[in-house]
């Protein structure tokens, strides 16, 4: 089959931008089926929604470099620096919510700032700068907690995020998925999503096209901080307290959903809708395999996998279109 978009037919593009959406249908189907009394429930649903809320946060925010070809392995520590700043002003010296918010905030500014210094200005490739800024901030995150969760976040808080429900679902799910729609109007209608695409494509041609290519890149990276920052408050309050080490585990979720969510929707090209519909893709095999009592490894296993195929599928998907990975 050719590789020109314009050669297929209506029925291949639309099978292939909503490939992803159906494997999801199936994937529920099939537990709904084997688990029809626990899995296939409202209250399931309400919860993984809620939940896998951080997740998504993440994710949506590593496509915003990756867009313009730059990877932030640091988002799952900024997740964690973000939920502890909460925690120790908070809880261990009773500052206002509000004000430990925009501490949070200012830390994720920092952090990407940081990544955009050396990644651009210093010329270090951004997989070993956001992986040494990850180490960095996660020593930092357990110096500042004490290696201990931190329990007795402000109960207001706690409440917008998670208690408080429109149409039976928790507020965390709705922040995320304000957050896609904002990317995906970003990447579709405005000039910069436009740069973005540009830079993500070849930097020496948006350069050559007067695209001031560096403050773009610059402004991606610091912008996925900011929404990493945003995915470790949200998990805060869905947890109602500040965790130094689980806030990691959601970076190789979160890349594989960014790779996979760019075989759908836009195939070949980092997407915010098919991101979103990645992370609740492979959380719903992730929870229905665990209400089979499978062992934890077995998660592990399944993120890997996952990420790999993820990556893989991209890969044919830029040999079909033209494609904006990095």
């Amino acid at each position: 089959m050719s590789g020109d978009p314009s050669a297929r037919s209506p029925l291949a593009t639309f099978v292939e931008r909503f490939a992803l959406v159906g494997a999801w249908l199936l994937v529920i189907a099939v537990f709904s089926v084997l688990l029809p009394g626990s899995f296939f429930t409202w209250q399931n649903f309400a919860v993984m929604f809620a939940s896998q809320a951080p997740a998504a946060l993440l994710a949506l925010a590593l496509i915003v470099p990756l867009t313009c070809g730059d990877y932030d392995l640091s988002g799952g520590a900024t997740v964690t620096l973000a939920a502890v700043i909460l925690g120790v002003m908070n809880v261990v010296h009773q500052q206002p919510i509000g004000l430990a918010l925009w501490v949070a905030l200012g830390a994720g500014v920092l952090v990407g700032a940081l990544n955009a210094f050396f990644i651009i200005y210093v010329r270090i490739p951004s997989l070993v700068v956001t992986l040494g800024t990850a180490s960095v901030v996660t020593g930092f995150v357990q110096w500042l907690s004490d290696s201990s969760t931190i329990s007795g976040l402000d109960g207001g808080f706690v409440d917008w995020i998670i208690i408080r429900q429109l149409f039976g679902i928790s507020y965390a799910f709705y922040v995320a998925a304000l957050v896609a729609a904002a990317l995906w109007y970003l990447f579709e209608y405005t000039p910069l999503g436009r740069r973005m695409l540009f830079v993500g494509k070849s930097r020496e041609v948006a350069r050559l096209n007067g695209i001031r290519v560096d403050h773009v890149r610059a402004g991606a990276l610091v912008a996925s901080s900011v929404l990493a920052t945003m995915a470790g408050i949200v998990y805060a309050g869905v947890l109602g307290s500040a965790d130094p080490f689980s806030g990691l585990n959601f970076l190789l979720p979160a890349f594989a959903a960014a790779f996979l969510g760019a075989t759908s929707i836009k195939p070949g090209r980092f997407n915010a809708w098919g991101t979103f519909i990645a992370v609740y893709f492979l959380a719903s095999g992730i929870t229905g395999l665990s209400m089979f009592g499978i062992p934890l490894w077995v998660t592990s296993v399944f993120n890997g996998a996952a990420l790999i195929v993820a990556v893989t599928l991209s890969q044919f998907a830029r040999g079909r279109a033209e494609s904006d990975l990095g």
